[in-house]
């Protein structure tokens, strides 16, 4: 059994009397882990479940006051925010990977074919292992560091996998992902490059989950970023809603659309929202928050339509395998998020995530992934249906880069036409 980082099922805030003491100012301004069902707090440590109801826990703080010209003052990445995260003042002096600070770019085109009068692309490919799991892993990492924990891992569909193996061999820190076995190949490689300690498992994302949460209980020191130190990991996709407020002149957008996997990303993004309302950064405004699923994958999409809280965990079958979290984690908080905020939770089919992919790379030159093709697709699809409204600033963000997910257009891109090495030739096959 583990004395470092090890959760028990009846007390998961607890990992024992011999856990590492942390040194002051390890985990910055965080005060607690703060349960999002009961309120319960327990100490900062490896804990993810509520020992009172078993909720989530997530970080609780309290902030210093902080101005928009020392976070101008920052590094161009996400340790800008430092002090709304939970880091240590001297996080930038630990060998990390750097990541976020990434372009928001206003997508004229786009926003054009979709008929929305101001639309920006948050595009997260541009991270250092090219997606937005960098910024969480950055926090995890550090959190994995202060806890001593000697082996950092993680169960992913394939960006997370990308993130943890490239940071671990950033710190020297020895590096286990376990990914399902059918993943795309290009993610298994982009993993492999970074550790020799890459484990496929026969099974879809939940089964490799699954078994990560039954590792972490019997191995000691092993820090899995998305299951016991979990409430520091998902901190980082705040720096999503940051950097949007702060590259849009520190104001929030009207509606923002974000992808739906586990479905904490999309939380976080309406936490940072309201944290920089609380913290006098921005002004506060009405703002809609809109997920995106696919349809092969879509048990929040299916809640939301029905107007339940209900969601039955389904068997994904989906191309956009980045996506495919068929128990959601955070699914019921997306949709208390969608509801409250005036916004809502779609998905579409495949053909349709090809169809964003081409979209997107077609007016913008942004070439996407699956998950980047949901929400585009969904973005066209919201608009299409009267969800959202083409007359308020839009965001939608882009999660990754195409180059991980080249099969699922493979067959609908290629030459226009294979000609002789003449220009009679080129005029002859009609190519303009």
């Amino acid at each position: 059994m583990s004395t470092v980082l090890h959760e028990t099922t009846t007390a998961a805030a607890s990992t024992g009397s011999t856990r590492k003491r942390l040194r002051e100012g390890a985990f910055g301004h965080a005060r607690a882990l703060a349960c999002r069902e009961c309120g319960h707090e327990v100490e900062l440590g490896p804990s993810y479940a509520c020992p009172e109801c078993f909720g989530p826990l997530e970080v609780a703080y309290d902030f210093p006051t902080v101005t928009r010209e020392e976070i101008a003052a920052g590094p161009a990445n996400i340790w800008r925010y430092k002090a709304l995260l939970p880091v240590p003042s001297d996080i930038e002096q630990s060998p990390n990977t750097e990541p976020g600070f990434t372009r928001l770019l206003q997508a004229h085109n786009l926003g054009r074919e979709l008929g929305i009068d101001t639309l920006w692309v948050k595009d997260d490919s541009t991270n250092p292992t090219n997606s937005f799991k960098d910024r969480v892993v950055a926090c995890a990492l550090s959190a994995a560091r202060e806890l001593d924990a000697k082996v950092f891992a993680c169960p992913s569909t394939g960006n997370l996998a990308n993130a943890v193996a490239a940071a671990g061999a950033r710190a020297g820190m020895k590096t286990v992902v376990f990914i399902p076995s059918n993943l795309e190949k290009p993610k298994q490689v982009n993993s492999a490059v970074y550790t020799d300690h890459l484990v496929a498992v026969d099974g879809n994302y939940d089964d490799v989950n699954k078994l990560a949460s039954e590792i972490a209980g019997e191995e000691e020191g092993w820090a899995f970023v998305n299951v016991n130190v979990r409430p520091f990991y998902a901190e980082g996709s705040k720096t999503l809603g940051y950097e949007i407020a702060e590259q849009l002149g520190w104001r929030l957008p009207d509606q923002v659309v974000i992808p739906v996997a586990s479905g904490s990303q999309l939380t976080k993004v309406d936490k940072a929202f309201r944290e920089l309302v609380a913290l006098g950064l921005v002004e506060d405004k009405p703002y809609k928050v809109f997920g995106a699923q696919a349809t092969g994958c879509s048990p929040v999409s299916v809640a939301y339509k029905a107007g339940t809280d209900a969601i039955r965990p389904v068997k994904p079958d989906t191309i956009a395998k980045s996506l495919a979290i068929g128990n959601p984690a955070d699914g019921i908080y997306v949709l208390d998020i969608c509801r409250r905020s005036g916004g809502a939770v779609e998905d579409i089919s495949d053909d349709e995530v090809r169809d964003g992919i081409l979209l997107l790379a077609r007016t913008e030159g942004i070439f996407t992934e699956t998950a980047g093709g949901t929400t585009v697709g969904v973005l066209k699809k919201l608009v299409e249906t009267g969800q959202l409204d083409p007359t308020l600033e839009t965001v939608v963000i882009n999660t990754g880069m195409g180059l991980k997910t080249l099969d699922a257009v493979a067959d609908r891109v290629g030459p226009a036409a294979t000609i002789a090495p003449s220009y009679d030739a080129f005029v002859a096959s009609g190519v303009l």
